[in-house]
């Protein structure tokens, strides 16, 4: 594991999140890997659907990035999903392949006749839900997971248990369930599920802990992003022994959606130091495939994808953004396949004039010049609002130049 806070120009972050008073209050995993649920919790975001086609493409790109595990769909929701599943399983990714499926020794056949290598056994435990949704007990939930984890693994499955909305479940009813199972049917590992998005970065180390405490077993967190933490939650979880991160690529999932994967991997990697072998550079590509299949358009200023992340308007620091950008970045725009850019608007000044009359092979111009094509762009920046064109600034200049020759 990397103990550095910068690297050859590729990244600089802070040093504070290595130092040794920092490190040692963690309890970080050895290693931690990415389980993605895109091509499922986040065809689940309303209006969204993937074709067959569709979700055998991003699993593909997934795989190219370097997620190690991938959650190819649940079968049980439509023959397509089914089709798709046993397509990927056939890819021969690098990535294991794993289906999500109910207490249902059903739904662990057709996870096997799909060639999954692992399951996702879904159950409820929130107490809102026992109680409203379900009318269950959770005697009732041992009692429904136990032989299907049985059954799961006699099958040479990966079982991983999932009691989701555990972050809402009485303290009672989880320590219960968890003990019932270690008894009854240990997984392989098992999920803390924040299903709302609900819970702080302080009370999700707390229940790793608890979770780990009680049952032994290798802990997976999934988040939601309803309070904006779903990333944050997660991390934390790492850094309380969780190894296994469930994320969705470009945030999607249902309401506010789920732990971005994007924004996962480069946490693990230059905020904690895992050296995972993710290709960062090639995460543009993910997130444009995935935002032209979804069609769910990426914010401008949305983390590791956004058109303007390493967009500078401000006069200050321009000539850093192209020739020295970690003055102005936390990562190289290269570290992620990005390039820096220079934009003109009302908050631009005289070395944004002339950094773009040499970009765009407009010539020299004079302090003189240079003020009153400044003075213009500040003008037309804020009567649009918005940053200029090229072919803006372009007219802007010749405008200035032409007024000066008559």
């Amino acid at each position: 594991m990397r103990e550095t806070y910068h690297e050859d120009g590729r990244w600089w972050v802070s040093p504070y999140n290595f130092a040794p008073d920092v490190r040692q209050s963690l309890t970080l995993p050895e290693s931690v890997e990415i389980h993605d649920a895109t091509l499922r919790d986040g065809e689940q975001t309303p209006g969204v659907v993937f074709t067959v086609d569709d979700k055998v493409e991003i699993a593909k790109m997934l795989d190219t990035v370097g997620v190690e595990r991938i959650e190819a769909g649940m079968p049980a929701v439509s023959p397509q999903d089914a089709e798709a599943i046993t397509k990927i399983s056939k890819l021969g990714l690098n990535a294991r392949i794993f289906t999500f499926a109910r207490a249902l020794q059903a739904d662990i056949d057709m996870a096997l006749d799909c060639g999954a290598n692992g399951v996702i056994i879904e159950v409820p435990i929130g107490y809102p839900k026992l109680t409203t949704q379900f009318g269950w007990t959770w005697e009732d939930v041992l009692k429904k997971s136990a032989s299907v984890i049985n059954y799961a693994r006699e099958k040479g499955l990966y079982a991983v248990f999932f009691p989701y909305d555990t972050t809402r479940a009485r303290p009672e009813d989880l320590e219960n369930l968890c003990r019932g199972i270690m008894a009854e049917a240990p997984p392989n590992s098992i999920g803390i599920v924040d299903t709302m998005g609900c819970a702080t970065p302080e009370a999700i180390k707390h229940m790793v802990r608890w979770v780990k405490d009680m049952t032994g077993l290798p802990i997976e967190i999934h988040t939601h992003n309803d309070f904006g933490m779903g990333v944050a939650t997660e991390l934390a979880a790492v850094t309380a022994g969780a190894s296994v991160v469930h994320s969705c690529a470009n945030g999607l999932g249902e309401r506010t959606g789920n732990a971005a994967l994007e924004e996962l991997m480069l946490g693990l990697n230059l905020l904690y130091g895992y050296e995972n072998k993710y290709a960062l550079d090639r995460l543009p590509e993910l997130g444009a495939l995935i935002s032209r299949l979804s069609n769910v358009p990426i914010a401008r200023n949305k983390p590791v994808l956004g058109a303007g992340n390493f967009t500078r308007e401000s006069g200050i620091g321009i000539d850093y953004v192209m020739n020295d950008p970690l003055v102005m970045f936390g990562t190289h725009p290269a570290l992620t396949g990005r390039m820096g850019e220079v934009v003109l608007g009302k908050k631009s000044g005289k070395m944004s004039v002339v950094y773009k009359l040499g970009a765009l092979g407009l010539g020299e111009s004079d302090d003189d010049e240079i003020a009153r094509i400044l003075l213009e762009v500040k003008q037309a920046g804020i009567a649009k609002r918005d940053i200029l064109t090229d072919d803006e600034f372009t007219a802007i200049v010749k405008t200035v130049r032409d007024g000066v020759a008559a």
